[in-house]
């Protein structure tokens, strides 16, 4: 099985026309050749090897280690390395590697264990980047230099959200540094290198493209990683990418793999997500970000179609944060925030990252799609306290006595009872429709409707008893658009839009 992986230890000449020939022939010849030099000039760009860059980048690389006090219980323990594959000729040069990194045992006492990462030294005076689960929970945490030199380092802060964090040491004398690139610039196709400290190996240079950007690998609330195929392993985590010149455009930290070992899928931190984390950690020690106060899920196409969107676009609005800045505009439930402070809002995962970089006390216009018409509202952007979520994004998963059968949704329905409430554990406050039995070739399974779902408005119309459903369901049919349900379904709610049958 494939795992998703946290990489913290182990580790031409021009042809001439012929008399005779028709124009239209010569301009596409002479079109082909143009394109060919094209693609010359461009191969002409292409290094003929990487050892000058790896010459120049590397002494600004370290390896780190951080020690973790491990309980009885296990409770403290750094994530485990991958067991390499049995039968692999270097089965037992790994085993060596986690033999060390792995806890003695200590008949039930407290002992230690310790975790093996990478980073990079972005000023001389001894700031230090790399991922925060290379340092998370560590009691101590040492880096390396290429130089051999080992120095303690304070954690200056962390940010879980996006996986980084910064060191400082204190060397006597300036460091070699690198410097943070531009990645919005960096394309699919482009020349990465990765440096870093795979299985303890230190100052390891690989080489490969940018293959994909703006991956969502579900590691958090603002995942937009680049995904590379520059071998990277256990013990890159926090190590950088460079682009081809020597600046860097990402920060390895995850990889893709059915057996702990690279496989050519690796994903890497963009730069411009990192740089202001990094700067605010430097700063203050910690990140602040924007809050708007909305619970948000993805636009689907039924969604769209029920909305009479065009396409799928935008964060569809499922909650609202009473006394939020989204309340404070007079934001509510089924609204589609489609832009955001000049930005536009192309998929759900957009707002978070949008939001979170707001400064609190910064007034933003929101264009949001309402009832088949775009309008425009402002508000000021609060700070995201510890209890507060950015724009938290809600996740679709794939009869009693009363019950009425729903063929156009494929649905069992029944009016809220006692009963139901206590078979399905709902909550006094909840209103609507339970759903009490799914029809497995019916429309609403093909949505993930599943019993104890309790449908509480369909459209603009609030439902308490299945009649209500049902007809809302059949005024959809007749308008030829998918039904727009708002489920609550384990006391969230969440819109759910089933094309009618």
């Amino acid at each position: 099985m494939h795992r998703m992986l946290l990489l913290r230890r182990s580790p031409a000449a021009t042809p001439t026309a012929h008399p005779g020939r028709r124009p239209a022939l010569v301009a596409a010849v002479a079109g082909l050749s143009l394109l060919a030099l094209s693609f010359d000039a461009r191969a002409a760009l292409a290094p003929d090897g990487f050892a000058d860059l790896g010459a120049k980048v590397t002494p600004a690389v370290v390896n780190i280690s951080s020690t973790h006090e491990i309980d009885a219980s296990g409770r403290g323990a750094p994530e485990q390395p991958f067991n390499f594959p049995k039968g692999s000729p270097y089965e037992e040069f790994f085993r060596r590697f986690q033999d060390k990194t792995q806890p003695e045992d200590r008949q039930g006492g407290s002992h230690q264990a310790t975790a093996l990462g990478s980073g990079f030294i972005i000023d001389s005076s001894g700031y230090v980047v790399t991922n925060n689960h290379v340092i998370a929970e560590a009691t101590e945490v040492q880096v390396t230099l290429t130089d051999g030199r080992q120095f303690p380092a304070e954690v200056v802060g962390a940010d879980p959200k996006t996986d980084l964090a910064l060191l400082k040491i204190d060397a006597p004398t300036p460091l070699p540094t690198v410097s943070f690139g531009d990645s919005d610039a960096v394309r699919v196709g482009d020349w990465v290198v990765a440096v870093g400290n795979p299985f303890g190996l230190g100052g390891t240079v690989t080489a490969g493209i940018v293959s994909a950007r703006g991956r969502d690998i579900q590691s958090g609330p603002f995942d937009d990683f680049l995904q590379i195929d520059a071998a990277v392993n256990q013990g890159n985590s926090g190590g950088p990418a460079f682009g081809i010149d020597g600046k860097v455009i990402g920060i390895t930290t995850a990889i893709f793999s059915p057996n702990g070992g690279s496989v050519g899928i690796g994903f890497a931190i963009p730069a411009n997500l990192a740089k202001p984390v990094i700067a605010q950690l430097r700063e203050h020690g910690v990140v602040e970000r924007g809050w708007l106060g909305v619970q948000v899920q993805a636009v689907t196409p039924e969604i769209a179609a029920a909305v009479g969107l065009d396409k799928p676009s935008g964060a569809l609005v499922s909650g609202v944060q009473p006394d939020g800045p989204a309340a404070r505009a007079a934001l509510r439930q089924g609204d589609i925030i489609v832009g955001y402070d000049g930005a536009r809002v192309a998929e759900m995962r957009d707002l978070p990252r949008l939001v979170a970089a707001t400064p609190a006390g910064k007034t933003v216009e929101l264009r949001i799609w309402r009832d088949g018409a775009e309008l425009t509202a402002a508000t000021e952007i609060a700070k995201l306290q510890a209890q507060d979520r950015v724009a938290a994004i809600e996740t679709e998963p794939a009869g009693p006595v009363g019950a009425v059968s729903s063929r156009t949704l494929g649905l069992s329905l029944a009016a809220a009872t006692p009963e139901l409430r206590q078979r399905y554990g709902l909550a006094d406050n909840v209103r609507g429709v339970v759903v009490v039995g799914v029809d497995a070739d019916g429309p609403g399974a093909e949505q993930g409707l599943r019993p104890g779902d309790v449908i509480e408005r369909v459209a603009a119309m609030e439902v308490s008893v299945p009649a209500q459903v049902e007809a809302a369901a059949d005024a959809a049919r007749a308008a030829n658009r998918p039904a727009l349900l708002l489920v609550n379904r384990d006391g969230n709610e969440l819109f759910v839009a089933v094309k009618v049958a």
